[in-house]
């Protein structure tokens, strides 16, 4: 048994983050499963850790922690190597900025409760929601691709040539992009810095299709 346990959904983009990072930094951790299809985050157990009935949930020896970011940053903090944010007060501005496009614009509107809320409340079909989901997922998409095609600072990564923060949201916003069949193809920089991220072993074992509740 480990001293962290990750509440987690195998498809969940915010989960994906968060494995990345845990194993990026080389740590172990129990996998909890949570079928969000089945209804499992709204659990009585599930919602005394985290009263949002959200994924992922990170249980630590000082208690729970919901919130992908958050997590995040903690993991930053605690076990500081290798780290996600840079020591730069600007740099740090700037990868968070670019991360916060993706978790703080496009993923929330595109999450699955909001894709069942149209359906149940609005009537919307399949194709609907996934053209809802491609709207706003090319809108980030856009904004994220102007910003690391023009500025300087972008490297082999969001932010020169480490992987961090910014990777880790862009990454696993990417690969829920292809369940949806969003086109990639105006996003050059944004499809090479998937790619350099596919080739981490960390990275690639937090896939979706990589964990032991894929279906």
């Amino acid at each position: 048994m480990n001293d962290l346990a990750l509440h987690n959904y195998f498809r969940s983009s915010t989960s994906v983050r968060v494995r990345a990072a845990l194993n990026l930094k080389g740590l172990g951790y129990d996998y909890v499963p949570l079928s969000l299809l089945k209804g499992e985050q709204a659990s009585a157990d599930h919602l005394a850790l985290n009263p949002s009935g959200l994924v992922p949930t990170l249980v630590t020896p000082q208690g729970p922690l919901p919130q992908s970011l958050a997590i995040l940053e903690w993991l930053d903090e605690v076990h500081p190597e290798p780290p996600l944010l840079p020591s730069d007060p600007w740099a740090r501005a700037r990868v968070r900025s670019l991360a916060h496009i993706v978790a703080l614009d496009t993923h929330p509107v595109n999450n699955l409760r909001i894709l069942k809320h149209l359906e149940t409340e609005f009537g919307v079909d399949a194709a609907g929601k996934a053209a809802w989901f491609r709207r706003w997922a090319q809108a980030g998409m856009h904004a994220l691709e102007t910003r690391l095609a023009s500025e300087p600072e972008t490297g082999e990564f969001c932010h020169g040539d480490v992987v961090g923060l910014a990777d880790l949201c862009l990454y696993a916003q990417v690969l829920n992009n292809a369940r949806f069949e969003v086109d990639m193809s105006p996003y050059p920089t944004i499809r090479r810095i998937h790619a350099n991220s596919m080739a981490i072993p960390a990275l690639a074992a937090a896939a979706p299709a990589n964990q032991p509740d894929a279906e």
